[in-house]
């Protein structure tokens, strides 16, 4: 009977113990991305989207606009794709806002295309890896929020898109304005994609094949 006890209370112990660690390891590896991403040389930008009011994008999605278009005329990529559906009642989507904001940037309209698709990450994911796969695209960089990144580059990365990141620096989602909250959220996030979601997106994936 003690030895039942004794192996109880060790295995809660060890059990509390994974409830810290792993949790630990992957805020730690969420800011680690924000703080280190940096986009590579690749096929497309993809700008994940944000909230917009009627065609306006707020501040958020208007510093991932403006990061796109930033490394989009350093040579990173060739074309830039837009995504991200929108709320019942909108006249706009996410991804037309993004596009039309990138035009209005200069921009040519030819290298943008938007998916208007997507009112989460992991959607939005599944749509421009759809769009990715017929148009023989491999490669790309996220453009989103420095703590976004983590979560972004490994729901593309298992579904076998080869992606870097290149993080906003302005806006209020930027490392000098947001701070643990963030990171906080998003490994809850991260943890719900890995425990639930991650077999949604496999399953989703193999229905689309």
């Amino acid at each position: 009977m003690i030895f039942l006890f004794k192996l109880l209370r060790r295995l809660i112990s060890f059990i509390l113990l994974l409830a810290i660690v792993i949790p630990g390891y992957f805020a730690y590896s969420i800011w680690d991305a924000g703080h280190t991403a940096s986009p590579v040389k690749s096929d497309a930008i993809v700008i994940l989207g944000a909230a917009q009011y009627n065609g306006v994008p707020t501040d958020v999605l208007q510093a991932r606009i403006d990061r796109a278009a930033q490394i989009y005329r350093q040579g990173f990529a060739r074309r830039i794709i837009t995504v991200g559906g929108n709320a019942k009642g909108d006249n706009f989507t996410e991804a037309s806002t993004s596009k039309r904001s990138l035009v209005q940037a200069g921009i040519p309209r030819r290298a943008i295309s938007a998916i208007p698709e997507g009112r989460d990450t992991l959607s939005s994911t599944v749509a421009y890896v759809t769009y990715l796969r017929t148009h023989t695209l491999r490669s790309i960089v996220i453009v989103t929020d420095p703590y976004h990144c983590y979560r972004a580059e490994s729901e593309a990365k298992d579904l076998g898109i080869a992606t870097s990141c290149a993080p906003a620096r302005t806006g209020p989602a930027s490392l000098s304005k947001s701070g643990w909250r963030y990171i906080v959220r998003e490994t809850g996030a991260y943890l719900a994609y890995k425990t639930v979601g991650q077999f949604g997106i496999h399953l989703t994936d193999q229905i689309k094949k």
